[in-house]
């Protein structure tokens, strides 16, 4: 019986360690629930925006379908999209091809001068002049010596007419027996001397004219003239400084003016040359200026200098310009763009559409 109590007692009793291991576990499995619950709708919703995104709308790609076949491209844009797949462009500056600096051939004193920048000047036009005094001078002396030369050969001729006629007569005589050989040889020995005295004064006297034409050039050379028309973008001397064709040192200048011909501005460019093969002369050329980045001026190609430059692997390129305008400036940097290609697709696209 006592046994039988002891066992439905120990029946009664609470296991403490069982309860102890149990009570965590079941404290934890909310949480682990809503965690994995989290983490699957996280995933859903980032696979969700994957497709969104890779996917466009239907109603997006049905709007966009149709626009090339309800639009489609016309040469002209066929020719555009050429020109930008086919040019070549390079960077250079416009330059003039004759631009001179206007000197004076002798050392001198400047009186006057008689443009100023910006001015407009003709072939021949005295830009300044120089202090003439001392060439005035000589090419004076040098008319005298010519007149005095020439009153010589004037004398001189009349003597031997003289002389001639007096030979002549004494012959006759000499013929007739009425004068002897001594007379007519004298007379011969005068006419010979002045025909000697005759040609050497026509010698000074040609001698005296040529000292008198250097002369007067020298003097010439005192009104310093421009070489070619042009416009003159330099002034470089003033009155009463001294000028000479060649430096000196101190403050003697070289030059008067510098003037620029401005129908033979043109652009020079380099070009890599490893892409010369696509400029010819003659191709059709884009130039923009920087100082005008909206004004797109039509040029073509002059000629390919036929050397390079081993420093910078480039080709110099000349290009004219098919319209002058006042606008361009030598010294101008400038952008071109060689469309030879570009025209060429352009123009076989047309003939295509067509």
């Amino acid at each position: 019986m006592r046994e039988d109590k002891s066992k439905l007692l120990r029946s009664l009793t609470i296991d403490r360690s069982t309860d102890k291991v149990e009570r965590p576990k079941r404290r934890w499995l909310p949480i682990s629930a809503a965690v994995a619950a989290c983490v699957v709708v996280a995933f859903a919703a980032f696979a969700a925006f994957e497709l969104r995104r890779q996917d466009p709308p239907k109603e997006t790609l049905s709007q966009a379908a149709p626009q090339p076949a309800s639009q489609p491209q016309g040469p002209q844009q066929a020719a555009t999209n050429g020109k930008a797949a086919g040019s070549l462009a390079a960077s250079g500056y416009v330059v003039a091809r004759r631009k001179a600096t206007v000197a004076a051939e002798i050392t001198g004193k400047v009186v006057e001068v008689f443009t100023d920048e910006g001015r407009t000047v003709t072939e021949g036009q005295v830009v300044a002049r120089l202090d003439s005094v001392l060439a005035e001078r000589d090419y004076e002396l040098a008319r005298s010596r010519v007149e005095t030369a020439d009153a010589a050969v004037a004398a001189i001729t009349a003597d031997l007419e003289d002389a001639t006629r007096i030979m002549s007569r004494v012959q006759t005589l000499s013929q007739k027996n009425f004068a002897t050989e001594a007379d007519l040889t004298k007379a011969q020995a005068r006419v010979g001397v002045l025909s000697a005295q005759l040609r050497q004064a026509q010698s000074q006297l040609e001698t005296a004219k040529i000292d008198a034409k250097r002369s007067a050039s020298l003097l010439d050379k005192h009104q310093i003239r421009a070489p070619f028309a042009g416009v003159v973008i330099d002034r470089s001397a003033q009155p009463g400084e001294m000028i000479s064709p060649m430096s000196v040192g101190g403050f003697t200048r070289t030059g008067i003016c510098t003037i620029v011909d401005m129908d033979s501005i043109e652009i020079e460019v380099d070009v890599n040359e490893a892409f010369i093969g696509r400029v010819t002369p003659g191709g059709a050329v884009n130039a923009v200026l920087d100082a005008y980045p909206d004004w797109t001026i039509p040029a073509s190609v002059i000629a390919i200098v036929p050397t390079a430059n081993r420093e910078k692997a480039t080709v110099k390129v000349r290009i004219r310009f098919d319209k002058r305008d006042p606008r361009i400036l030598p010294d101008m940097a400038v952008k071109v763009n060689f469309l030879r290609e570009a025209k060429a697709n352009g123009a076989a696209d047309a003939s295509a559409a067509n």
